[in-house]
């Protein structure tokens, strides 16, 4: 691999100046002349049929210019696909704009197009919508009874998915001859991926392009376009989409959403740019949210720790719909497949269940399933510890995959990682800053100080091998990039991912600044216009460096060796005689030999009859790049103090520890960003945020005085310390980082709670971890 330079450095980001400044340029900062404002008239009621849409009054409400129901527009539905039997997946149409029947509070009936967004919102109100109301599907236990009521027809006990990847023989056997079987139920609550922006999409037609432009703040820019132009019954060319600057995505945008669709619809309709940003209220209760998941799962050891079997039910609560284009199989499918993480597990059961319910549909967030089943597998850990006599940290120690690459019971082949290294450095950096003596003497004084840790691999570089295991009949993996230099020796690139926040300009110009011997300042990335990229999947799972930035490599490399032929030919050498550092081709044998950047582009464009012929004019450069094995695996282990408080049952976290490895990280600076905004959601998730619905579907939190998020005072600052075994399988030897934080930290927190607790003889295996819920655990231990 070629000698690095600038990959391994915090360079400075490069997106800092223009953001920190206020010149960011967002999709609510876009206005074009004639522009309008639309709204969408939302479903009142969970469940119901649609008896009467009245718009007239709407239409005469000043400053309304057009109003839309789903028969005017008459768009086509957004079904998502798995190629599998009717038995184990059923897909679901989910129209632009309800027809017939709502399927959850909120739901789109009707499209509000005005002159201004008040005059948009006065509209809303003139709308006239009467619903045969129905008796709403609220619960897993509601969704799975018998006779329930059907939120769709075709999905028989409101089942969506039903799949049991793994069962090997002889495990009923197991876990009746085990020593030691411990259980563990838990509930995750669910949750919002609450990104700074909100949604938002402007849409126009473009006469001289014969366009449907959408400028939209979306992870998938594509599979957004793919959608538009059926739906709207185009071809796909005829589709533009750009992203703008993005305030942050964290999987919420990597699906398709409606209201994007009919804002474009309305627009091609009218011919009038049409703007819609998706206010907070609709954002919290309305939006694709995520999460909501039940493990009943028992795990068998044997007397000296070592895990014999695990064997879980999984069944995920996603909504009203399957999201386009990961379907309701994302999040059964991630954690059965899984969930023996980095564990030396022999046998392993599962199975896996999407239900469908009148709540808002779910997408992936941050992490998807693995937050939820980490945190299960961590508390089986604790709960065998406890009951074998042994160390919590010493039974991960005796269970870690330390052999590599370990193929696993789930057939996945894990590449080499520091599972072990990174448990033992975790638990001595805990251990050097004095913790446990704290504890000991803060059980002495009567306080409850509690230490837990998690243990966690993230599947990174998932390619299309991976996604077709899934069945996807949309089938993500590889990506594409452009390199091309223009005639002053400037660079510019583009890329199939998608930031939203993680830096793709700075890290995607160091790979492609070292790779050429260039100044970083004379690299530019394009991203996010289906019109300029070849074609991307855009971004989720970490795989923006581990296959955006491995295609960049290679079309960074094919330039290179451009670069050097002409060079070459030039000076009447071979290729591999001639070296590129600092923006210029230089002889090996002789370094005063130069020819700029510049000199070479002069000839490749403004003198190509110089060019031998073979060789052809311009300077430009494409790569594809897929992971054809299983993917990469960061790790991580995270190490948490609290102390609960017993006045209040307030978590106060004390410390927070992360030793991760995620290969080479391009940028350290960037990777500690990602860690430590991963772990606040992460710890958001385990201590304060939950949406909970009423008996009539009716959604808690409509606003931050209901959906509580953690402030900087309740983050720690975060220790983070980085281990380093790069991955045999990208061009840079990266693997993801994106998620880890958020995987380990509800796992770790809910277990150094438990720690806490100890003494109460209560443990907690349900997140949120309310202050009720603490409060009254310690009131029992006083009480006692």
């Amino acid at each position: 691999m070629k000698e690095r330079t600038l990959v391994g450095r915090s360079v400075a980001r490069r997106e800092d100046p223009r953001l920190l400044s206020g010149r960011g340029r967002f999709v609510d900062d876009i206005a074009l002349p004639g522009m309008l404002h639309a709204q969408f008239v939302r479903s009142t009621v969970a469940r119901g049929e649609i008896a009467s849409v009245d718009l007239s009054a709407v239409r005469h409400v000043p400053g309304v210019v057009a109003a839309f129901t789903a028969e005017d527009l008459e768009l086509g539905d957004i079904t998502a696909q798995l190629g599998r039997p009717l038995s184990e997946y059923v897909p679901t149409a989910m129209p632009v704009l309800a027809r017939d029947k709502v399927r959850y509070v909120g739901e789109p009936v009707a499209i509000v197009v005005a002159r201004d967004a008040y005059a948009a919102e006065d509209g809303l109100e003139a709308a006239k919508v009467s619903y045969t109301t129905l008796p709403p599907v609220t619960s897993e236990e509601a969704a799975l009874a018998p006779g329930a009521p059907l939120v769709h027809d075709e999905a028989a006990r409101n089942t969506l998915v039903d799949v049991s990847l793994f069962a090997t023989d002889g495990i009923d056997e197991i876990f009746a001859s085990a020593p030691c079987v411990v259980h563990v139920d838990s509930r995750t609550g669910r949750q919002n991926a609450l990104p700074l922006e909100t949604r938002g999409v402007v849409a126009h037609w473009d006469d001289r392009e014969e366009q449907l432009v959408l400028q939209t703040c979306t992870q998938v820019p594509h599979q957004v376009r793919t959608v538009a132009s059926r739906s709207l019954r185009l071809d796909e060319r005829a589709v533009r989409v750009v992203v703008p600057d993005m305030g942050g995505g964290f999987g919420q945008k990597c699906v398709v959403g409606r209201e994007e669709i009919a804002a474009a619809a309305a627009a091609l309709r009218l011919r009038r740019p049409v703007k819609w940003i998706e206010d907070r209220k609709d954002a919290l209760s309305a939006s694709f949210l995520a999460r909501e998941q039940h493990y009943q799962v028992r795990a068998a050891f044997g007397t000296d720790g070592r895990i014999l079997g695990l064997d879980a039910d999984v069944v995920c609560d996603m909504g009203a719909y399957s999201c386009y284009p990961f379907t309701a199989g994302i999040e059964p499918l991630m954690a059965s497949a899984e969930m023996p993480g980095v564990y030396k597990v022999p046998a392993y059961r599962v199975r896996g269940r999407a239900i469908t319910t009148n709540k808002a549909p779910t997408a992936p967030y941050r992490g998807v399933s693995r937050p939820q089943y980490v945190m299960v597998v961590e508390r089986l850990f604790e709960r065998a510890a406890r009951e074998l006599g042994l160390d919590p940290v010493e039974i991960r120690r005796r269970n870690v995959i330390t052999d590599f690459p370990y193929t696993g019971v789930n057939l996945i082949t894990y590449d080499p990682g520091s599972y072990l290294e990174s448990l033992n450095l975790c638990e001595r950096l805990v251990q050097d800053e004095g913790w446990y003596e704290k504890q000991a003497t803060a059980a002495a004084e009567g306080r409850h100080l509690g230490i837990g840790y998690a243990c966690f691999s993230e599947r990174t570089g998932y390619g299309s091998t991976a996604f077709a295991q899934r069945k996807m009949q949309v089938v993500p993996g590889f990506d594409i990039s452009e390199v091309r230099m223009d005639t002053s020796g400037a660079v510019t690139v583009t890329t199939g991912t998608m930031s939203h926040g993680q830096s793709h300009e700075t890290t995607m110009a160091q790979i492609v600044a070292d790779e050429l011997g260039l100044d970083i300042g004379k690299v530019r990335l394009h991203q996010g216009d289906t019109d300029r990229i070849t074609y991307g999947w855009g971004t989720f799972a970490s795989r923006s460096i581990t296959v955006g930035g491995s295609a960049v490599r290679l079309a960074a490399a094919k330039l290179g060796d451009k670069l050097r032929a002409i060079a070459a030919a030039r000076w009447g050498i071979d290729a591999d005689e001639v070296e590129l550092t600092d923006g210029a081709a230089r002889r090996r044998d002789d370094t005063s030999e130069v020819l700029t950047y510049g000199d070479i582009a002069d000839i490749a464009y403004l003198r190509a009859h110089l060019l031998p012929k073979d060789i052809e004019p311009g300077l430009a450069a494409t790569a594809t790049f897929d992971v054809f094995t299983d993917g990469t695996f960061s790790n991580a282990t995270h190490g948490v103090v609290v102390e609960l408080h017993q006045g209040t049952g307030q978590v106060e976290i004390l410390r927070y520890v992360c030793v991760e490895d995620c290969g080479v990280a391009i940028n350290p600076q960037v990777v500690e960003g990602q860690c430590r905004g991963g772990i606040a959601q992460g710890i958001a998730g385990a201590l304060f945020e939950q949406v909970t619905y009423d008996d009539q579907g009716e959604p808690s939190a409509t606003s931050f005085m209901d959906y509580k998020v953690p402030t900087a005072h309740e983050i720690p600052d975060v220790l983070i310390h980085h281990l380093e075994t790069p991955s045999a399988f990208t061009e840079t030897g990266a693997k993801g980082a994106g998620e880890g934080g958020t995987i380990g930290a509800p796992a770790a927190v809910l277990n150094a709670v438990n720690d806490a607790l100890r003494p109460t003889g209560v443990e907690l295996d349900h997140t949120p971890v309310t202050p009720e819920t603490v409060h009254r655990a310690l009131s029992l231990e006083a009480a006692s």
